[in-house]
């Protein structure tokens, strides 16, 4: 006889078989929430080409090439830190107010603050538009939570398949704007030439086109996007009730969910630290972490001088395999998950042989494994709808996951581009960024083994 299954997977009871029937996804409203996945990975994508020539430009390392990748950490870090403070706040008040105007606010402020970013001429302004744009970015966040409210368990896991494909563009365009756009009048002195104007801020022309992008995008959504949460408190009456008191709730006449879920209400934070929720958020950060180590250290890599470490590339081709791992995330999204490539192989080749096929056949292996970890984030969607206490209190919830990883991608960059840095110098060991990233590798493991394989185990059992 078999022995007895006693984990939290096996259901105590028998359910009755549940309908095949799949409910249709409302195309109507999911190209929108498709496209509101870009702006936040288009925005640090665009920049990522040349943030390390722009910290040489300014001043800031004093010439000292082993700190760019301080800086850039730093940069890259101080979006997240304002991120975070901000993030459960407005996942919260969506519940209350309803997604679109949280999702309206952070698309305008994206855009102002790519418009200020190109216009910074120091490492203190840049730091300021970053965190101008972390704190108010909910985009990302609201999209999330306004496709599960919109889908239900039949429909939700094919709607979360297609949630690659924005980033996989605005992975590949971002890249391509920043580096083949930033110095237009040097790149391009036959067009752009004549321009003080962008030769005094060579790299507001890549911002620019991210932000007018990013602003079509808020006009597609303000015209188009319908209201997902189901009632709505007055913000006037939150902020006399104490900001996020219990009001009457007005329902809204057109929404487009169950008006069953109108009887449920958002719950308070101490409610939704449920031990599933903790799961999820745990796996979501330690991913995060790692991902964001991985991307914040390749684009310093690659502009390192060959002598220090690096490849010596120039912002136009750092863009092209950025652009290229983001078209090969597309293509290969359904093959194996890796953990790392060593960097320092590739280095080793290029110290020997230059910059020739073996180094070129080398990054686009690197790039092909290294993209494959974005796989991950859309089922952690499926995990945080399925760790919701309620349906109202879907954007609180996701707010939760929301921090912790900003918390991860803070920590993610600064210390990974800090490790690489330290790396560098020759009196310390030049594995340390590798021994850095397998143990962010065992950790990510070790949390996801406490997921159920299948989120709806977690559904059934509410």
């Amino acid at each position: 006889m078999n022995a007895q299954q006693n984990d939290e997977e096996t259901p105590l009871l028998q359910r009755p078989e549940q309908p095949t029937a799949k409910t249709p996804l409302p195309w109507d409203q999911i190209w929108i929430l498709l496209l509101l996945e870009m702006p936040e990975l288009l925005s640090s994508r665009t920049l990522a080409p040349f943030i390390p020539q722009l910290i040489r430009d300014i001043g800031v390392t004093h010439g000292d090439e082993s700190q760019v990748g301080h800086y850039a950490g730093i940069l890259q870090s101080s979006y997240y830190a304002a991120h975070t403070l901000t993030i459960f706040y407005w996942s919260q008040l969506s519940d209350h107010i309803g997604r679109k105007p949280v999702i309206l606010t952070a698309l305008l402020a994206i855009s102002i603050s790519m418009f200020s970013f190109g216009l910074s001429k120091t490492f203190f302004a840049l730091v300021v538009s970053r965190v101008v744009c972390g704190a108010f970015d909910a985009s990302d966040s609201m999209a999330k939570s306004m496709l599960m409210d919109i889908t239900d368990a039949t429909n939700m896991p094919k709607a979360c398949s297609y949630l690659p494909i924005p980033g996989t563009i605005a992975g590949a365009v971002g890249p391509l704007i920043g580096g083949s756009l930033s110095r237009p009048a040097d790149r391009f002195p036959d067009i752009f030439g004549r321009s003080e104007f962008l030769k005094t801020y060579p790299y507001l022309l890549p911002c620019s086109i991210s932000a007018f992008f990013i602003l079509t995008i808020w006009l597609v959504t303000y015209i188009r996007l319908k209201e997902s949460v189901p009632t709505k408190a007055p913000l006037w009456e939150l902020i006399k009730g104490g900001f996020f008191g219990q009001k009457p709730r007005q329902p809204l006449s057109n929404v487009i969910v169950d008006p069953d879920e109108v009887k449920s209400k958002p719950l308070p934070l101490r409610a939704l630290l449920t031990s599933k929720v903790l799961s999820v958020t745990a796996s979501y950060a330690t991913t995060g972490l790692f991902q964001m180590g991985i991307n914040s250290v390749l684009p310093v890599f690659y502009a390192t001088p060959i002598e220090l470490g690096g490849l010596s590339l120039e912002p136009p081709r750092i863009g092209i395999l950025l652009a290229a791992s983001s078209v090969i995330h597309g293509i290969f999204q359904l093959l194996f998950y890796t953990r790392l490539i060593d960097c320092f192989v590739t280095n080793a080749l290029a110290r020997a042989y230059g910059i020739g096929m073996a180094v070129w056949l080398c990054v686009v292996v690197q790039l092909m494994l290294k993209t494959i970890l974005s796989m991950c984030f859309p089922c952690m969607v499926l995990f945080i709808r399925a760790a919701a206490p309620n349906r109202a209190s879907l954007g609180a919830t996701n707010g939760i996951a929301q921090v912790a990883v900003a918390v991860a991608r803070i920590i993610g960059p600064a210390s990974a581009s800090s490790v690489f840095s330290y790396s560098l110098q020759k009196e310390h060991d030049a594995w340390s960024i590798y021994y850095f990233f397998i143990a962010i590798v065992f950790l990510a493991v070790g949390t996801a083994l406490s997921l159920p394989r299948d989120p709806s185990v977690w559904e059934d059992s509410q």
